[in-house]
């Protein structure tokens, strides 16, 4: 065996042994203490009615468990037309991209070239005797040149390894953008609903106001009644009529923002009103164990792959104290006329085996691993954010329901009650019993209880929708 076979052994040896080198520290531990249960999961069970599991339907498009064909068809677009949503699908093909240019330092880097050089040298530079005149000389040239990074303490593995980390964070992050978007529309478009059943209520009651007011008038003018009754009917009417413009108001501002969601002016987008019914169908959400919830979360799979891109990171920072080891071969044609470059005596090549030790950087590279560290440590603590905020979000959509549920039942008590007073009050304003100021108390007391029970509707819904995306989404 010649002495260049067992240097080029030896070089092969020991550089395979310190490739087996990671300098990148063990995947951190995040700390977090998972409970057992959801303390407010006991009292999350609504009393109202609830929708059959969507089993049937594709996993993830879990609002078709509302049985609605118009929000269905607002999530299709929304899906479609997002602008936000499109930012974030840019950003996973960007991170795709950048594991690519990642993993391409791991391969062979191959490279052809040719040209042609015209230069004229001194003669120092050529090695003749100082006075001697050169001729200008032209050098045709042709060849290959190879080159590889011999993966010394892992740094090319510890970069391929956080750019897979950015690109499964920005995976996560996308679905999280996309749960969040079909949140805020599903919130929206009952937002809009439930405006309109506020709506249709006033303008009823105004109707009403108006029966009251003629009423009024007819008696006024056989002297039965006084100017203050009308007075008052007057300034109730008006008062009905700006609340029911308020109302009108909100709802075009809240379908404005809805299609906003949907990626389209608010001109070009209108929804037909239609008020939220009494008997709207909810399903009824399983909260299910805490420690599953890390797995269906995206914002919080997103963190975690943060962390371990950072991690890798931490390794690659400290690669760069150690020596780095580069293979390259050059090899081709070089010759001074263009008829002979292609001949024998006109090849050349080139071997070559170098390492590379920093010794003095000035403190560059302590400097970058103290950052990488301080990056790690930032990142664990976002991880282990993440998590408490998903408990938290869960167990604050789980008492809202809980509160929700018990001020249905008082609601409908109360409404029970300010309808008889209003229609006992109506009677015996009618009658002459009563004055018209215990009328219209009984009517703002029933108008008061409605536009309630409306609204708790609209709360309900929409507290389940978030309860949904607090969850990570289809169940």
């Amino acid at each position: 065996m010649t002495r260049l076979n067992l240097w080029t052994l030896s070089v092969l040896a020991s550089a395979s042994l310190l490739a087996a080198c990671n300098t990148a520290p063990e995947a951190p531990q995040a700390t977090v203490d998972v409970p057992v249960s959801y303390k407010e999961a006991a009292d999350a069970q609504s009393r109202w009615k609830t929708a059959e599991p969507a089993e049937a339907q594709p996993r993830g498009e879990w609002w078709r468990a509302f049985g609605d064909a118009q929000l269905n068809a607002l999530e299709e677009q929304a899906d479609a037309g997002n602008p936000g949503l499109a930012v974030a699908a840019a950003r996973v093909k960007a991170a795709r991209a950048l594991l690519g240019t990642a993993e391409s330092d791991r391969s062979l880097q191959v490279g052809a070239q040719a040209g042609v050089t015209r230069q004229k040298l001194s003669a120092v530079e050529a090695g003749a005797a100082d006075g001697t005149r050169l001729k200008p000389m032209t050098v045709w040239q042709a060849g290959l040149g190879a080159s590889y990074e011999v993966d010394l303490f892992q740094r090319v593995a510890n970069g391929v390894r956080a750019a897979e980390a950015d690109a499964q964070a920005s995976e996560a992050t996308l679905r999280s953008v996309r749960l969040a978007l079909q949140a805020d529309v599903a919130q929206a478009y009952y937002q809009v609903r439930t405006l309109d059943a506020v709506v249709d209520l006033l303008s009823r009651t105004l109707t009403l106001r108006e029966q009251t007011l003629d009423l009024i008038e007819k008696r006024r003018k056989a002297g039965d009644l006084s100017e203050l009754d009308l007075a008052r009917a007057q300034a109730d009417r008006a008062g009905t009529r700006a609340e029911l413009q308020a109302a009108q108001g909100d709802r075009r501002r809240a379908e404005q923002a809805l299609a906003l969601l949907l990626g389209k002016p608010p001109a070009a987008f209108s929804l037909p009103p239609q008020p939220l019914a009494v008997d709207v169908v909810v399903p009824q959400v399983p909260a299910g164990l805490p420690s599953a919830l890390l797995e269906r979360r995206p914002d919080v799979t997103a963190a975690q792959a943060r962390m371990m891109a950072t991690n890798a990171r931490v390794g690659q920072a400290r690669s760069a104290l150690f020596p780095a080891l580069v293979l390259t071969a050059q090899g081709g044609q070089a010759s001074t006329e263009l008829s002979d470059l292609f001949a024998m005596s006109a090849r050349s090549w080139l071997v070559s085996a170098v390492f590379n030790l920093p010794i003095i950087d000035g403190g560059r590279n302590r400097a970058a691993i103290t950052r990488a560290e301080a990056a790690l440590d930032e990142s664990v603590a976002d991880y282990r954010q993440s998590v408490l905020q998903a408990f938290g979000d869960v167990e604050g959509q789980l008492s809202s329901l809980s509160s929700t549920r018990d001020q249905a039942g008082s609601i409908d008590e109360a409404l029970n009650a300010a309808r008889r007073s209003a229609d006992l009050a109506d009677k015996r304003y009618r009658a002459g019993e009563d004055s018209y100021l215990t009328l219209i108390d009984a009517q703002r007391s029933l108008l008061s209880a409605e536009r309630q029970a409306v609204q708790l509707r609209g709360a309900w819904v929409g507290q389940t929708v978030g309860l949904v995306r607090a969850l990570g989404g289809g169940w």
